[in-house]
C-alpha cells in the first residue's frame, strides 16, 4: 500500500526486534509479555509521532489503551479485520509467534480475536474485512475510502497529521 500511494512503510516489530537486538519470541520468552508490551508502547508512540506514512501494528498493539488512542489520534487507523479461521491458515506454520506456541493455536487464534477485535474498532478509523477475492480489490477499496473522507492519496507527502 506505500508504493501505491507513494508514501514510506514501516512495520513497528521490525523497529523493536532492531532496538531489543533479537527477536521478539526470544525476548518474549526471556523478558515476558509485559516487558514486552513496555517496549510496544514506546515504539509506537515514537512511530505515531515521527513516521509519517504507513505503520504496520503487531497484533497485540491494541492491548493498551495509550496505544489506542496515540493511533487514533496521530494517524488515519485501518483494520484489517480477517477471522481466526484465516489467521490460521496464514499463520500455521509460523513458529516465531509466541502466542500461537500451544497445542490448539486455532482455539488460541479465536480467544484472541473475541478480545481484541473491540480494541481494534476502538482504535479504528476504518475496517475492512480482509476476505476479500483479492489483495488488489482490497486495496483499492482501501484507497477509495480514504479519498472518501478527503485524504489525498496522490499527494507524495502524507497531511501533517499522519503518522
Amino acid at each position: 500500500m506505500g508504493r501505491r500511494l507513494g508514501l514510506p512503510f514501516l512495520d513497528s516489530d521490525n523497529v523493536i526486534e532492531q532496538r531489543l537486538g533479537c527477536s521478539i519470541r526470544e525476548f518474549f520468552d526471556r523478558e515476558g509479555e509485559e516487558r514486552f508490551r513496555d517496549i510496544e508502547q514506546s515504539v509506537l508512540d515514537d512511530l505515531s509521532k515521527y513516521h509519517h506514512g504507513i505503520l504496520s501494528t503487531g497484533g497485540g498493539s491494541v492491548l493498551r489503551e495509550a496505544n489506542r488512542q496515540h493511533l487514533h489520534a496521530r494517524g488515519k487507523v485501518v483494520y484489517l479485520r480477517s477471522t481466526p479461521e484465516e489467521v490460521f491458515r496464514r499463520l500455521k506454520h509460523d513458529v516465531q509467534r509466541p502466542l500461537l506456541q500451544v497445542n490448539d493455536p486455532l482455539e488460541r487464534l479465536r480467544n484472541l480475536f473475541t478480545l481484541r477485535d473491540p480494541l481494534y474498532r476502538e482504535a479504528a478509523h476504518y475496517v475492512f474485512d480482509t476476505g476479500r477475492p483479492s489483495i488488489n480489490k482490497l486495496l483499492s477499496a482501501i484507497i477509495a475510502e480514504l479519498e472518501l473522507a478527503g485524504f489525498d492519496t496522490h499527494a507524495s507527502q502524507p497531511p501533517s497529521s499522519r503518522p
